[in-house]
């Protein structure tokens, strides 16, 4: 995709620094392990480093491809990006609300991708919906990165300043669209995980990089639009709703509170597989939860060849008749595969015997899905990792209830990814070992509940009864961790499966 940009800059002028300002994303934080930052040198060259030649294939950089994050400006270039369109799960759910009067808007502030909603309040009716892709995006794809670029590089108060003029414009976008008057505006309720709270409200995320992981603060916070410097009357209530701990957020804790967990006798499990890998499992009397570093991988991050749910990609697999059938997200011609494709791939090539139980090929170092779309050794252990941990942490937080699979009554699967990942490909490599009739896709249960929460004050104290009845379990540091692991590490047998 060309940026239709044509600029001076000095000699030795990093690419990352240039292309950074004109928003590309740099995934990694630029540290030259994924592809997400490619290029085509069209005009002019840019030398090949070392680090470049262990992500990108001689055939790829024969034909003029580099990293971003890689190169400096030498002489003249034209370059080419090699960027998508990506689509943003917004949620359209059901919900039951008290009248109330004026409008409200609910935001899902997620790590990789941002949506809000329009809402009346007197009739529950979504006026207008705004979806956009979170511009800290260019600091790193995860909420690692995000921390360090925050802390090491200084860059936190500049990811405050783009978040909350991103969000200023969205909500001015949602009036603008449904022609309705913002002075009808009364209450916006805001939701995340912890990085993007705390990023947001300006609290320093430092102390969220290193062991125990924990937050400054976590809290409710409360603004008027005129300390966020947003363009609307003072009237309004601009309320981010607080976390548990470590990474558990507002977003999970508010999804939990739409599938109505703290009304449950039955024990329920709600995953949030988004950027970050979140758990929470109980029911009215206890609810545990959990977060893990899985949600990369299901989108694509750390893939040879991942990328998100955009054009081009590799969205799902299908097998008919012995042959395996990829499908492409509105292209003929595959440019890579994102998480909910690769599940589906690995889940295939387990039940014809090309992948084995831990994960190993049958033969060869690699598969290719679609030209020239290859899995190799590495991708498959990826995604083992992520899966495992997922995995692993439902059956430690089970066990902490006394619990067990078998015991489980209900799965709720959320989230950008969990919206779209197959059910069954899910049970096959061993992610969600639950019969398939207990796993419900949700949909973006977080923005679901920020929109719930915008009709009435006494409601909410549900949230803040899931809160208090919540804890949160370090997985790392659990006496079991190494071992359940080690188990759920590898793909199930197929005749073992529940």
């Amino acid at each position: 995709m060309p940026l239709n940009q044509s600029f001076e800059v000095e000699k030795e002028s990093q690419l990352h620094d240039i292309l950074f300002n004109y928003g590309v994303e740099f995934p990694c934080g630029g540290h030259a392990r994924c592809r997400g930052c490619r290029i085509r040198i069209k005009e002019g060259h840019l030398p090949i480093t070392d680090p470049q030649k262990n992500i990108l294939d001689d055939k790829e950089l024969n034909d003029g491809w580099r990293l971003a994050c890689q190169g400096s400006v030498q002489d003249n270039l034209i370059i080419e990006l090699d960027q998508w369109k990506s689509d943003v799960l917004s949620d359209d759910s059901d919900f039951q609300f008290l009248p109330m009067d004026g409008l409200g808007v609910a935001i899902d502030l997620g790590t990789t991708t941002l949506a809000a909603q329009l809402v009346n309040r007197e009739t529950g009716e979504v006026l207008a919906v705004e979806t956009a892709i979170n511009p800290q995006a260019k600091y790193g794809g995860d909420i690692m990165t995000r921390i360090d670029a925050a802390s090491r590089l200084e860059k936190q108060n500049e990811m405050q300043r783009i978040i909350r003029v991103k969000l200023n414009e969205m909500i001015l976008e949602l009036f603008r669209s449904s022609n309705e008057n913002i002075s009808r505006l009364k209450r916006i309720i805001i939701v995340g995980n912890a990085v993007m709270h705390n990023i947001f409200c300006g609290i320093d995320v430092a102390s969220m990089g290193y062991h125990p992981f924990e937050p400054i603060s976590n809290e409710l916070e409360i603004y008027k639009p005129s300390e966020l410097g947003w363009d609307f009357g003072e009237d309004v209530s601009i309320e981010f709703l607080p976390g548990v701990g470590s990474f558990i957020g507002s977003d999970i804790l508010i999804g939990a509170w739409a599938k109505k967990v703290i009304e449950s006798n039955g024990i329920k499990v709600l995953v949030d597989l988004g950027t970050n890998g979140e758990i929470m499992v109980g029911n009215k009397e206890k609810i545990l939860a959990a977060s893990t570093a899985a949600g990369p991988a299901f989108e694509g991050a750390g893939i040879s060849m991942g990328m998100r749910a955009a054009t081009g990609a590799i969205s799902s697999v299908i097998t008919r008749n012995g042959e395996i059938i990829p499908k492409v997200l509105g292209s003929e011609k595959a440019r890579g595969i994102c998480g909910s494709g690769l599940v589906d791939a690995i889940s295939a090539y387990l039940d014809d015997g090309s992948i084995k139980a831990d994960g190993r090929f049958l033969t060869g170092e690699s598969i290719m899905v679609m030209d020239p779309v290859v899995i190799t050794q590495k991708d498959i252990r990826e995604l083992q990792l992520a899966k495992g941990a997922i995995a692993t942490g439902i059956r430690l937080l089970l066990k902490e209830l006394d619990k067990r699979e078998k015991d489980v009554e209900e799965v709720y699967l959320s989230g950008a990814f969990g919206n779209y990942i197959s059910k069954r490909s899910s049970r096959r490599i061993g992610l969600l070992n639950f019969p398939q009739k207990k796993i419900t896709t949700a949909g973006n249960t977080a923005l679901l509940g920020a929109k719930m929460a915008l009709f009435n004050k006494d409601e909410i104290n549900n949230f803040y009864q899931i809160r208090e009845n919540t804890t949160h379990l370090d997985l790392s540091m659990h006496p079991d961790f190494t071992d359940v692991f080690a188990e759920l590490v590898n793909f199930p047998i197929k005749g073992e499966m529940v």
